[in-house]
């Protein structure tokens, strides 16, 4: 289901159009040494963007490819993704929407960052949109990357509250202000071998009557089954995922759907359930859940 985790520090690339400024971010979380990956390369199709300064005051590779037509774009980036043997590669303000031929073989290692709580408000001029709406909240996506536009499998969001005084400049800022944080644990879900998208092999595992459940699952429900899958692998309990997928499967089902939440946000009500359950089954959400939230 994943090639994740590698048993050594993950090469990371960042694919960016302009300011860099989740770049940044990403750059922080994964520096030269880090045990689980590093930001070695930053490719942009923009030989003006400010990313590629971020990438070259850090240190890291950055290599401008001019956008001279899909195609050659994407045979560029890939031939130079291969000689560097990457390993994962992020989309962090990337305005381009990258065809079949790109995605396809990375599918599960190619994440991006959206500024809306998919797939509500897909697409461009995000933040207008939402205040024109109305809304009370907004937040922003980790996803796969698929073939479509902001239509891959959500791996991680967050909310963040949309004021009546708001312009879209400042429901932006305080958007990327959650973003620095959302996008390095997205990455580190992933890496650590929580974090995948569904498939043929998750089908497999839990059987089709699970299968069936999960597929009826509204888009934003989707991805905390996910998470839960992962907890419940890496705890070794890979046997109950069918009955957890289905509403069952005990201690164990409850403390992987608290993890998955917790993940997501940190909320006083389910930290509390989670004192309640088991010692082995609590210590082991822990130990998870700070394996994901540490830097290191």
């Amino acid at each position: 289901m994943t090639p994740f985790p590698l048993g050594r520090p993950a090469r990371i690339a960042v694919l960016a159009s302009g300011r860099g400024t989740n770049l940044e971010a990403l750059m922080a979380a994964f520096p030269q040494g880090h045990p689980l990956g590093e930001v070695v390369l930053v490719l942009s199709d923009n030989p003006e963007a400010l990313a590629l300064r971020r990438a070259e005051a850090r240190g890291v590779e950055a290599v401008a490819l001019p956008w001279r037509g899909r195609r050659a774009f994407e045979e560029g980036a890939l031939a130079l993704l291969e000689a560097r043997g990457i390993d994962l590669v992020a989309l962090a303000g990337f305005m381009r929407l990258l065809s079949p031929r790109f995605v396809d073989p990375w599918y599960g290692r190619l994440l991006n960052l959206h500024p809306s709580l998919l797939p509500d408000y897909p697409g461009l001029e995000v933040h207008r949109r939402v205040l024109e709406a109305g809304e009370a909240w907004t937040g922003s996506t980790v996803h796969f990357v698929d073939r479509g536009m902001d239509t891959g499998p959500i791996l991680l969001q967050a909310r963040v509250p949309v004021l009546p005084t708001d312009t879209p400049e400042a429901l932006e800022a305080r958007v990327l202000k959650r973003e620095y944080r959302l996008y390095p644990k997205a990455l580190r879900l992933v890496l650590l071998g929580y974090g995948f998208p569904p498939g043929e092999g998750v089908r497999a595992l839990v059987g089709e009557a699970a299968w069936a459940r999960f597929q009826a699952l509204p888009l934003k429900a989707r991805p905390f089954h996910l998470l839960a899958l992962g907890f419940l692998l890496w705890a070794g309990k890979a046997r109950l995922a069918p009955q957890a997928f289905l509403g069952r499967g005990g201690p164990w089902a409850q403390g992987a759907f608290l993890f998955a939440r917790l993940v997501a946000e940190d909320d006083p009500l389910l930290r509390e359930e989670l004192r309640g359950l088991p010692e082995e089954v609590r210590r082991a959400v822990e130990e998870a859940l700070f394996r994901v939230e540490s830097p290191l």
